[in-house]
């Protein structure tokens, strides 16, 4: 052979090679399996068909990728310390591995990305927001990269609408921190991106199950469309059947949309899930409706939950449920017993627990009929709150937060009425019961002011009333320092960037 020949002959070998080396990205039948399970939180079955994969194809660094579901969607429901450090080697091997792929697929940067949102999500559920926010930083640079190198690879939607709608949303502390890792976002581009997606894939398709949740959230908390959110989650294309993780999302939606009675029906029927027993947030979202209804019978579920609960997550929020339970219904030796405990156990990283241990450190307990008036509303039952509230004599209250209460939930009550379209006079009856709630608060430290300037904007913003709106969502953001802060300005800073983009 000529030496020319040779030296050509000996090169296409290293380059067959090198071909043969990098991993492949193919969603085949066993990779598709594995992530239906995984979404679903059958966690035996997606291991099995994730090792059949490994045992015929070990260089499909598919089958790598969505095996970083198991510890993903793991960790965000139990929140176990212990298994969140031993994630971390999970973590950098498959880095490592995702990183030997073919770099001119469009999966190459994608399945990394993908790797990185995953991780900054659990690094916020453990409260390491400095990593969180690199790990993020990380995917969304290259999603954005892989978006100009393949423009056409319609996957790009999914994480980077996700992104863009969470950046979109920061609220005004959080603003600096964009702006430094070179982000920017809009929730109405973020969210249409990933409702493009949702629109035209199905649930053969890759990520298809995780982007219908990303849009579900990001219509539901971001772009405040509750009631369209809750159809679609009612709809044929959403589906808790023999589905733990969408029995999770759907419930905590409906706890948050006032659906106290829709989240207990679900709750009972995935209870014959053999796998149900194994996540006890679903025992803390079961007490969490039952005590909207005033049902004292919630402390056996709260107490169930602090018994398995392996996380430092709401413990100080689940002592002060249990208090309340005791305390509307006139066990003042019970609710003292768990107002104590909430002083001492558990941690305050997330918003409930902060403000359930400011509550317990105060030992001012609200006026029973207040508390029974905002669980009921929390639940669904406005009826119900508003005869209790109606039963108040406004000219008792002595303190500025029982007054912003007493006219906050005045409000909510009403407010609820109007979403029913119960008549146009519960409209005004609510705005004018926020007004009351402003008047009343808005030099205090408590959340009712901002709250209902919250609620105000997201009324007027309903009806197409866009510069008062604005102004409203404007006055909740440059309140007094209270409860709730970042959820608060979170919501208040997506109502303007809704706005600002209609």
């Amino acid at each position: 052979m000529p030496y020319r020949a040779l030296i050509i002959f000996i090169l296409l070998l290293f380059v067959q090679h090198a071909i043969a080396a990098a991993g492949s990205y193919d969603y085949n039948d066993n990779c598709r399996q594995a992530y239906q399970q995984f979404m679903s939180l059958h966690t035996q079955e997606g291991r099995h068909f994730i090792l059949e994969e490994k045992k015929v194809n070990p260089r499909n660094l598919m089958a790598e990728y969505i095996a970083d579901y198991d510890d993903c969607i793991q960790l965000l429901m139990n929140c176990d310390q212990a298994e969140y450090d031993r994630s971390r080697s999970n973590f950098e091997d498959r880095l490592k591995a995702l990183e030997t792929g073919d770099k001119t697929s469009p999966w190459y940067r994608f399945c990394i990305a993908g790797l990185y949102i995953h991780r900054a999500i659990i690094n916020v559920r453990f409260g390491e927001q400095y990593k969180a926010a690199l790990n993020f930083r990380k995917s969304f640079s290259l999603l954005e990269e892989n978006t100009r190198l393949f423009p056409q690879f319609e996957y790009n939607r999914v994480f980077l609408g996700l992104e863009q709608a969470v950046v979109g949303s920061l609220p005004g502390s959080y603003k600096w921190l964009a702006s430094v890792l070179g982000m920017s976002g809009s929730v109405r581009k973020g969210t249409d991106q990933l409702t493009t997606f949702v629109n035209t894939h199905t649930n053969l398709q890759p990520i298809y199950a995780e982007s219908v949740l990303y849009y579900v959230f990001a219509r539901f908390y971001l772009l405040s469309e509750q009631k369209e959110t809750w159809e679609f989650l009612n709809g044929p294309r959403f589906s808790t059947n023999n589905d733990l993780l969408n029995t999770f999302a759907k419930v905590n939606i409906a706890l948050d949309y006032r659906q106290a009675n829709a989240a207990s029906e679900i709750l009972s029927a995935a209870a014959a899930n053999p796998e149900y027993n194994k996540y006890p947030i679903f025992d803390y979202q079961i007490g969490a409706a039952m005590l909207t209804r005033l049902d004292s019978g919630c402390t056996f579920y709260f107490g169930r939950y602090l018994e398995k609960n392996k996380s430092d997550i709401y413990i100080k929020d689940t002592w002060q449920k249990m208090a309340f339970a005791w305390y509307t219904n006139n066990n003042m030796p019970k609710a003292n017993y768990c107002i104590a405990q909430a002083r001492t156990k558990g941690t305050a990283r997330l918003d409930a627990d902060k403000q359930a241990g400011r509550f317990a450190e105060t030992e001012v307990w609200p006026l029973p009929k207040l508390l029974q008036a905002r669980l009921l509303i929390d639940g669904g039952y406005s009826d119900r709150a508003l005869f209790v509230l109606q039963s108040v004599d406004s000219s008792s209250l002595k303190r500025t937060a029982e007054k912003a209460e007493y006219y906050y939930r005045l409000g909510r009550a009403y407010q609820s009425k109007a979403d029913n379209n119960e008549g146009k006079q519960f409209f005004v009856q609510a705005i004018n019961n926020y007004t009351s709630t402003i008047n009343a608060g808005k030099e205090s430290h408590d959340q009712f002011a901002a709250r209902a300037a919250l609620q105000m904007g997201k009324m007027y913003e309903y009806i197409g009333m866009s510069a008062e709106a604005m102004m409203k969502y404007k006055e909740c953001l440059a309140m007094p320092s209270h409860d709730f802060q970042n959820s608060i300005d979170q919501q208040a800073k997506a109502g303007i960037n809704r706005v600002e983009g209609k």
